[in-house]
C-alpha cells in the first residue's frame, strides 16, 4: 500500500502545482489590460508586427510575439530576441511569453497563434490568452492534414480562437459567414475589413516599406491600431520602420561573370492562392528576364502543401525550369506531372546543400533569369535566402 500512497500523494501535489500556475497565470493575463491575438493562414506575423509597431509609435507600452519563420519575442523599445525552445514549439510557451510581458510593464500584448489543431485553436484562446482582441487574417488552403480537408474546414478551425465578449477584426472574405457564426455564438463583435477598406491603402502608404507588403495586412493592421486611439498617419510612420519578419518578401540581383539572376523571397506562402499572387508579381516585375525559374521547397512532413501546390503550379503562367529541393520532392514531381506539367522541365535537388543549389541555377542562366522560392521557408530555403541576399550586388526591395 505503501506505493499506491506515495503515487496518490504526487498526484496531489501534480494537481496542485497545476492549479496554483493557472491561477498564476490568469492573474498576469489581467495585468495585461489588452491582449492582441492573431490568427490566420497567411499574414500572421507581419500582421502582429504591423500592429504592434503601429501602438508603439502611438505611444502605448507595447510587447509582440510572433512564430512566423523565426519565433522572436519583441520588446516595448521594438528589439526584438529569438524565443528559447528547449524541446521545441509548444502553445505552453505563450505562457512564459505573457509572463515576459508583465515584468516589462506592458500595457498592449499583441501575440501570434501558434496552434494548428481545432481543439488547441480554443485552449490557446480560452486558457493561454483570453484575448480582448482578436484577428484573422484570411482563411487559405493550408495545413490540411490538421485543419482540412477544405477551405471550409480551416475556416472553422481559425475561428476557434475568437475570443469570448471582445472584438474580432478580420480581412477574410469568402467564409466572412462562418467568422460572423462564431463571433455571434461568442458575443463577440465583429469587425470586417471589406474590399472597400483595402483599395484605401494607397501605393505611398505600401511604398514606405523596405519590403513588399500586402495591403490586406496593412488595413487590417490600422483597423485595429484606430481602434486602440492611435490615428493613420501615426501608425504607418511606426510600421514603415519596424523590422520586418524574416520570411517577408524580398528581391536580390546577383552579378555573376556577365550573368544577372533576380532571385524572389516567396517561401512563406505556403498556400497555392497566395503563392500565385506572388509569383505574379515577380513575373511583372522583372518582364524582360531569360529564363524563370521555379525553386519549390518541399517537406517530407508537409506532403499535402507539396502535392497542393504541385497541383496548381500547373495552373500559373509557366516557368521554363521547376527546380525542386528539400525532402519528398516526389510528391510534388507527381502531383505537377499528373496535372500535364512536362516532365523535362523538373529538375530534382533533393538534400543538395544550398551552394549546389546556387550553382545549378547559375547553370541554367544564360544572360539573365527570375529565380523565385516558393513552397516552405523551412530548411535550405532560409539559407537560400541568405545565400542569395549576402552575395547580391545590389538588394532590389519590392
Amino acid at each position: 500500500m505503501t506505493g499506491i500512497y506515495l503515487l496518490l500523494i504526487v498526484t496531489i501535489i501534480v494537481i496542485a502545482g497545476a492549479i496554483v500556475e493557472g491561477v498564476i497565470h490568469l492573474r498576469n493575463l489581467k495585468r495585461i489590460p489588452i491582449r492582441i491575438h492573431v490568427n490566420g493562414t497567411r499574414g500572421k506575423s507581419s500582421v502582429t508586427r504591423l500592429i504592434a509597431a503601429g501602438l508603439r509609435e502611438g505611444g502605448m507600452k507595447t510587447c509582440a510575439k510572433t512564430t512566423g519563420t523565426l519565433a522572436r519575442m519583441i520588446f516595448r523599445d521594438g528589439s526584438e530576441y529569438p524565443v528559447f525552445r528547449p524541446a521545441g514549439a509548444n502553445v505552453i510557451e505563450q505562457v512564459r511569453i505573457v509572463n515576459t510581458a508583465v515584468a516589462n510593464n506592458a500595457q498592449v500584448l499583441v501575440i501570434e497563434c501558434m496552434a494548428l489543431t481545432p481543439i488547441l485553436q480554443w485552449l490557446s484562446e480560452w486558457k493561454l490568452v483570453r484575448a480582448t482582441i482578436g484577428v484573422i487574417t484570411n482563411a487559405r488552403m493550408d495545413h490540411l492534414d490538421v485543419m482540412g480537408p477544405t477551405e471550409e474546414n480551416i475556416a472553422w478551425a481559425l475561428a476557434g480562437m475568437v475570443p469570448v465578449k471582445g472584438k474580432l477584426f478580420t480581412a477574410e472574405q469568402r467564409h466572412i459567414d462562418i467568422i460572423a457564426k462564431v463571433a455571434g455564438d461568442r458575443k463577440t463583435e465583429l469587425v470586417a475589413i471589406g474590399r472597400d477598406m483595402v483599395e484605401q491603402i494607397t501605393t505611398e502608404d505600401l511604398a514606405g516599406f523596405s519590403y513588399y507588403e500586402h495591403a490586406e495586412n496593412v488595413a487590417l493592421a490600422l483597423r485595429v491600431c484606430a481602434e486602440l486611439g492611435v490615428d493613420r498617419e501615426t501608425a504607418l510612420q511606426g510600421m514603415w520602420k519596424a523590422t520586418p519578419d524574416p520570411g517577408v518578401m524580398t528581391s536580390h540581383k546577383i552579378e555573376f561573370f556577365g550573368r544577372q539572376v533576380f532571385f524572389v523571397n516567396g517561401f512563406a506562402a505556403n498556400d497555392p492562392e497566395s503563392t500565385e499572387r506572388i509569383w505574379n508579381i515577380a513575373l511583372d516585375r522583372f518582364p524582360d528576364v531569360e529564363k524563370r525559374i521555379a525553386i519549390f521547397n518541399c517537406r517530407a512532413d508537409r506532403p499535402d502543401r507539396s502535392l497542393e501546390l504541385g497541383r496548381a503550379c500547373v495552373d500559373w503562367p509557366v516557368a521554363d525550369h521547376y527546380l525542386l529541393i528539400g525532402s519528398g520532392t516526389y510528391i510534388f514531381a507527381r502531383a505537377a506531372t499528373k496535372k500535364g506539367l512536362d516532365m523535362r522541365k523538373v529538375l530534382f535537388a533533393e538534400d543538395r546543400r544550398v551552394d549546389d543549389i546556387f550553382e545549378m541555377v547559375v547553370g541554367l542562366t544564360n544572360h539573365s533569369s527570375l529565380v523565385m522560392g516558393m513552397g516552405n521557408i523551412g530548411g535550405p530555403g532560409m539559407g537560400l535566402v541568405q545565400y542569395f541576399r549576402n552575395r547580391s550586388a545590389m538588394e532590389e526591395l519590392l
